[in-house]
């Protein structure tokens, strides 16, 4: 699903100058992704605690292959606009499903490696499929079909194989009346969740200005003519955020929480300090050191929220979570958007970083405040 979300990224820059939009167009359609992704968090988030896991998440990669297949055949804005609001109804749909579910099967000996799981996966679907998606357009004439097809049919392959595996949640009454805006996060856990809110906005802020902007940044303000280095931006942030992952899965979620923080604000830093010297070299480092603030920052909110949230409640909680994570990812990138036709990329990269920055070092400063506790173990 997120290979789907990030393969789009290389492409902008080239559909920009066959079908002709700008860096504002570029920010609406990437946003109309992550608000009907939102929409749908907030009426269908909780639905598979309700109807069961496998059929929310085999509706959505059904509708998820749909959405590849009409950006693929896309030949107006109109049509790629389409395509991502079926897009972000499918992933809404996915999300809580799929992350409910993990947590569901995680085997009571290891304890903590749903959240890895959550953490890690996400992260490596969006550094293959920008990767990939940049590769390809280096290197072949017909890119579109080669990046978005294969999509379609993994998609649909998928939506079976959803049957062949044991349902996790029972069937309960209530699935239309779960069909309602609503947030629901258990009492008991609510401060912990307040806590963690700047460094999941942080992160997936980050997130949204790469999948966004970033072809463009490293393409018009780095020099970076080749696909593959506009490909290699996002696959270099969220490769980097899948090994810091990883390496510290077997640490505290607070350890994990102020690592990410620490480094998604240095490595934002140090990004704008590579970005005002004109070095592609030194912006892909700094991209790597922001790339493991961006994975291990929500890997250790999601760490420390996993074990206390109520098995009834794994799909509302996990919406929540995501609701606040998109919201990071559409709409600071459709300011930006908005900002750049006058005041230039570079300034517009600036300030959003500044703002990251600030976000980053305050959910830092809250998570060393909080008592230490001890480590999960995957």
């Amino acid at each position: 699903m997120m290979a789907g979300a990030s393969a789009p990224s290389p492409f902008y820059p080239v559909l920009a100058e066959t079908i002709g939009f700008n860096a504002s167009a570029i920010t609406v359609i990437f946003a109309v992704y992550a608000l009907t992704l939102l929409l749908t968090l907030l009426t269908a988030g909780s639905l598979s605690d309700h109807i069961g896991r496998r059929p929310v998440a085999s509706t959505g990669l059904v509708l998820l292959a749909a959405s590849v297949l009409v950006f693929w055949q896309a030949d107006t804005v109109a049509l790629l606009v389409i395509a991502r609001v079926v897009q972000g109804i499918a992933s809404g749909l996915l999300l809580s499903a799929v992350s409910a579910v993990i947590v569901d099967c995680e085997p009571p000996s290891r304890p903590g490696s749903a959240a890895a799981w959550t953490a890690v996966a996400p992260m490596l679907g969006l550094g293959i499929g920008s990767l990939v998606a940049g590769i390809v357009l280096d290197h072949a004439d017909n890119a579109m079909a080669l990046v978005f097809a294969p999509l379609v049919v993994l998609y649909l392959v998928l939506a079976v194989l959803c049957w062949l595996v044991s349902e996790t949640s029972a069937r309960k009454p209530g699935a239309w009346a779960s069909l309602q805006f609503r947030l629901t996060v258990p009492a008991a856990m609510r401060a912990d969740f307040l806590r963690g809110a700047p460094a999941i906005f942080a992160g997936w802020a980050t997130g949204g200005l790469f999948l966004s902007l970033g072809a463009n940044i490293v393409h018009a303000e780095l020099g970076g003519v080749a696909h593959i280095w506009q490909g290699l931006a996002v696959g270099v942030l969220a490769g980097a955020g899948a090994i810091a992952a990883f390496a510290l899965r077997r640490r505290s979620a607070r350890t994990i929480s102020i690592y990410g923080t620490a480094a998604l604000a240095l490595g934002t830093a140090l990004s704008i300090v590579a970005l005002a010297a004109g070095s592609l070299p030194a912006y892909l480092v700094a991209v790597a050191v922001t790339g493991s603030g961006f994975g291990t920052a929500f890997f250790g909110v999601v760490s420390s929220l996993a074990p206390h949230i109520p098995a009834s409640q794994r799909a509302d909680v996990f919406a929540v979570i995501f609701l606040v994570s998109y919201l990071a990812f559409g709409i600071p990138t459709v300011i930006a958007g908005a900002l750049v036709p006058t005041f230039g990329l570079t300034p517009v990269s600036y300030g959003y970083g500044a703002v990251v920055i600030v976000l980053a070092a305050t959910a830092c400063i809250l998570t060393m405040r909080q008592r230490p506790a001890a480590p999960t173990r995957s």
